[in-house]
């Protein structure tokens, strides 16, 4: 793929990171903004092309976060911000459930077409990717008349009191925060590197737990993320969620993917489950579908989706004209340009410069990865222990020589790299051996 952008695509720093203008920033920022709203790079940003950021001191730097997976197609793509702007000055806000508008209805039909399953479906757009979990609870528990939730192990729902409770670890998200809803069950995953197990053993470790702990006929839905971000990149064995979802039919339970972070053309499919051929009842959409606007929805099966009164559903913002603008341009974007493939040209350019981390670095322990989206899991040398102060050095070292990557995992030991599908295989090769000097330092 061939593109122009308005920023060079390549690394440059002009000065040590952070910068003057920066640091200044920083100094305001701890005055007026509260702590709980951490950041991992404290580097002030001004414009941004392709996967290139650019600071307020103007180094250019490589983003490997993409926004935790929001920017797929790239930051700031002319079209989408085009698209927006035509929208913003045509027709900013009514809100969709008083006087409603032809976007939200076109994002809609898109989504039934594009999510896995050739039955009816229908949707309804949020702001989040936490409220469209929410919802999905919601429409799930009207549809069953069931009170209970089941998430896995490694899972990360979002931060909303009820999301933060389906979401696995305590620290940071949901520390001090409680009370929580009940009826909220984690149970056990897939995770080969770590469980050792095959799919279909995997899934019946699940379904004993289920049995045993909580009891089939009480749950509502089964919420998972095919490819888990925050928890570490985990995907799952082959075969394990075809054994969940067919559990979940046999159950009755409504079967959920959560594809906040790995859906819309990230891991080479436009959605995660995809590759593990399997079909949900119901898929939450949110972080790239819009480009960087505030965009989130529920897709599935009608008769689920309409089990829930009018008015049951919806809010002030959700699928609003600007953000409905934005993403009709990012879905056609996509379609047109084959970003799906450009997600699998990333993979393979990917595979190629890491595949061979875990034999040439003795603190890796593990590589994974669909499309763009991977993780390399840090580990005591000769050990399967997990390493966090490992990951902390590298994303230490990344950042000052100018390359965004992103933590992750139970144990914080994940290092997660999910560049925009548009990256250039010169970016990954430079970004890489950044990466690989830190390693080297670690595996001495």
């Amino acid at each position: 793929m061939t593109a122009t952008y308005s920023v060079p695509q390549q690394r440059k720093l002009v000065t040590e990171l952070p910068g003057p203008q920066s640091v200044a920033l920083q100094a305001r920022r701890v005055a007026s903004v509260a702590r709980g709203a951490g950041t991992l790079a404290n580097i002030y940003m001004d414009h941004a092309a392709g996967a290139i950021l650019v600071d307020v001191d103007g180094n250019q730097i490589i983003d490997l976060g993409s926004g935790i997976g929001v920017n797929t197609i790239g930051h700031a793509h002319p079209e989408v911000a085009a698209a927006a702007s035509a929208q913003a000055g045509k027709l900013m806000h009514t809100l969709f459930t008083v006087t409603p508008y032809a976007t939200y209805v076109k994002v809609a039909e898109k989504l039934n077409a594009i999510t896995p399953g050739d039955f009816e479906k229908h949707t309804i757009l949020v702001n989040t990717g936490a409220e469209a979990v929410e919802n999905a609870v919601k429409i799930a528990r009207k549809f069953t008349g069931r009170r209970a939730i089941v998430a896995l192990d490694h899972a990360f729902h979002g931060r909303t009191n009820l999301t933060m409770t389906m979401t696995y670890r305590p620290w940071p998200e949901r520390a001090g925060m409680g009370p929580f809803p009940g009826e909220i069950y984690s149970v056990p995953t897939s995770y080969p590197y770590r469980d050792g197990l095959t799919g279909l053993e995997a899934a019946e470790k699940t379904i004993d737990y289920i049995t045993t702990h909580i009891g089939a006929t009480e749950i509502a839905a089964f919420f998972v993320e095919p490819i888990q971000g925050d928890g570490g990149i985990v995907i799952p064995a082959p075969g394990y969620f075809k054994r969940i979802s067919e559990f979940c039919t046999e159950n009755g339970i409504v079967f959920v993917a959560d594809e906040i972070q790995a859906g819309i053309a990230r891991t080479g499919a436009w959605y995660s489950i995809e590759h593990h051929g399997v079909v949900p009842d119901l898929v939450t959409t949110a972080k790239g579908i819009a480009g960087g606007f505030p965009l989130a929805a529920v897709t599935g099966r009608a008769d689920i989706m309409d089990a829930v009164q009018p008015g049951g559903i919806g809010g002030t913002f959700g699928g609003n004209p600007v953000s409905t603008a934005a993403a009709l341009a990012v879905l056609e974007i996509i379609e047109r340009d084959n970003l799906i493939g450009e997600a699998q040209r990333v993979e393979a350019a990917m595979w190629a410069r890491i595949g061979d981390w875990a034999q040439k670095f003795s603190v890796v322990g593990d590589v994974r990865g669909k499309g763009a989206m991977f993780g390399v899991e840090l580990v005591h040398p000769g050990t399967t222990t997990q390493y966090p102060e490992a990951l902390t050095a590298v994303i230490t070292h990344a950042v000052a020589n100018g390359v965004i990557v992103l933590d992750s995992g139970s144990w914080d030991s994940v290092l997660r790299i999910m560049p925009p599908v548009v990256i250039s295989n010169e970016l990954i090769d430079d970004a890489m051996t950044v990466i690989e000097e830190a390693l080297a330092l670690l595996s001495k």
